[in-house]
């Protein structure tokens, strides 16, 4: 009996950079040609008109139309650069199509903004600099206005030459940098911008670490079992249930808070049931999806593509919470200061047609110009598969809504990212020390009666790090030249503004 020719078996890495290749392919096929320029400044003008026809009984129309081309200019700046971690593994894993998860997208962002959007707008619009600080409004609205232009333009530069830097970072430096060229360094709010800038060391961190956890879950009581798929069926609904449990707490909070008062242990208790509810509803599902499946991992990723769809539409309402003001709140400082007689604001409240510039422009910003970060969120940094995307996906979304409940604008691509490196790191940790790997790779080795793999030398195992230590300072270095560019930029442009118009 002749020996059997060995089937030649696609490494997993080429797998998984044929799915990233797929969705690039399926953005670049929109971009073709001139046509996403065009429905861009069909957008602009659209825009424009819209601000027209919410200020036509007000002074200064002009400047309000001129500020929410620029809103929208942003908008779609921050969907090309920033969307792709909200759908972005959900699509690379071919769990849902780019069609469906930018309709997702869209729904969950227009809700993220609207129902939990305000306490970040304010942040942006009044926080770092208050109308009120500045002299006239006509230099608060022109401080705006150069901060929305800064911000817009170093994105869409960094999109143009695939940086993955933070559209928070550009839009805070760009207020910041506007704010001391109008009304100099006293007039600032150190103290909030002192907490925006803890937040944006703590939350990629804070993220990092919490996926971390769940991955730890996922491989100490499913990955590594004797029965995977009777583990899937047990803990998954769990997954499900406790990520629709925390999300309707917050969603009680901050929408249902709007129309009746609600105390944290009554959002709790609304949150409790539904989550209860949830995992009634998901185990079935579950169960009918892990019939027929083999005990593998391969297996498992099927029954993970349900709560990786739920982390991303909650990622993308979370998005939609924080990273809309962006763009929206120097818009809503603008608005409002041109509303008041004595340039002071009333609110820092968005007004419909300012969320839906902020969240259309976002939306329409990731169709036209395709999600730019997969390659370095999905792929460069370390592999991910369904459950490891879930992960990053899952804390990513809680640490942003936990940023905005606490009114802080912090950076979803950060946070993503460190939850990428988060997950990475536990996988070489656990890779080296995890006794229940070692003995189910034993057993497993036993069962099919070959020889363990040996164990690589030390500088075999350095030189294959999981994480690809080469991609950390360039994205640091992204991160930390943001601000003072933007805020460099920024007071120049207020520089001429000032020449010319004040």
């Amino acid at each position: 009996m002749g020996k059997t020719t060995p089937k030649l078996v696609k490494p997993t890495l080429d797998k998984d950079l044929e799915k990233i290749a797929q969705v690039e392919e399926a953005s670049q096929h929109v971009s073709r040609g001139l046509a996403p320029y065009g429905l861009s400044l069909i957008f602009l003008i659209l825009a424009a008109t819209m601000a027209a026809g919410a200020a036509m009984d007000r002074p200064g129309v002009t400047i309000i139309m001129a500020a929410a081309a620029l809103a929208a200019y942003m908008a779609m700046n921050i969907g090309a650069n920033d969307v792709t971690n909200n759908v972005g593994p959900a699509v690379g894993a071919r769990v849902i199509s780019m069609g469906a998860a930018l309709a997702m997208a869209v729904v969950f962002e227009i809700a993220g903004a609207m129902i939990a959007g305000n306490q970040v707008v304010a942040t942006i619009s009044q926080g770092i600099i208050s109308s009120s600080a500045a002299p006239t409004a006509s230099i608060y609205v022109w401080a705006m206005m150069a901060a929305l232009l800064s911000a817009g333009l170093w994105v869409n530069f960094a999109t143009w030459i695939n940086a993955p830097v933070s559209t928070t970072h550009s839009i805070v430096g760009g207020v910041l940098g506007a704010g001391v060229a109008a009304v100099g360094l006293g007039s600032l709010n150190w103290g909030i911008v002192a907490g925006i800038t803890a937040s944006w060391v703590v939350s990629p961190i804070l993220g990092g670490a919490i996926a971390a956890l769940v991955l730890a879950f996922i491989k100490e009581f499913i990955i590594y079992r004797d029965d995977k798929i009777a583990s899937a069926r047990r803990w998954v609904p769990v997954l499900v249930a406790v990520m629709t449990a925390t999300f309707v707490t917050y969603l009680s909070l901050e929408g249902l808070n709007q129309i009746t008062p609600i105390s944290l242990p009554n959002a709790l208790a609304i949150g409790a049931v539904v989550g209860i509810v949830a995992w009634f509803v998901v185990t079935p599902l579950v169960h009918r999806q892990a019939e027929g499946l083999e005990n593998r991992n391969q297996s498992l990723r099927k029954l993970f593509r349900l709560p990786l769809i739920f982390a991303a539409a909650l990622l993308s309402f979370a998005h939609g919470a924080n990273d809309v003001a962006n763009a929206i709140g120097p818009l809503t400082g603008i608005v409002e200061a041109t509303r008041a007689n004595n340039g002071s604001v009333a609110s820092g409240d968005p007004q419909l047609w300012v969320v839906l510039i902020g969240a259309l422009g976002i939306s329409l910003g990731i169709l036209l110009f395709g999600p730019r970060l997969i390659r370095i969120v999905g792929q460069e940094i370390t592999k991910l598969n369904p459950m490891r995307a879930y992960c990053v996906s899952l804390s990513t979304a809680t640490t942003v809504i936990l940023a905005s409940a606490l009114g802080l604008p912090v950076s979803s691509t950060h946070i993503a990212v460190g939850a990428v490196f988060g997950v990475g790191f536990f996988r070489e940790w656990y890779t080296r020390n995890s006794k229940r790997r070692v003995e189910y790779m034993r057993a497993k080795a036993e069962r099919w009666d070959v020889e363990p793999k040996p164990e690589r030398n030390p500088e075999e195992v350095r030189r294959r790090y999981l994480v690809r230590r080469s991609h950390f300072m360039t994205i640091v270095a992204a991160w930390v030249i943001t601000v003072p560019a933007s805020a460099g930029l920024a007071a120049a442009l207020y520089w001429v503004m000032s020449l010319t118009v004040l």
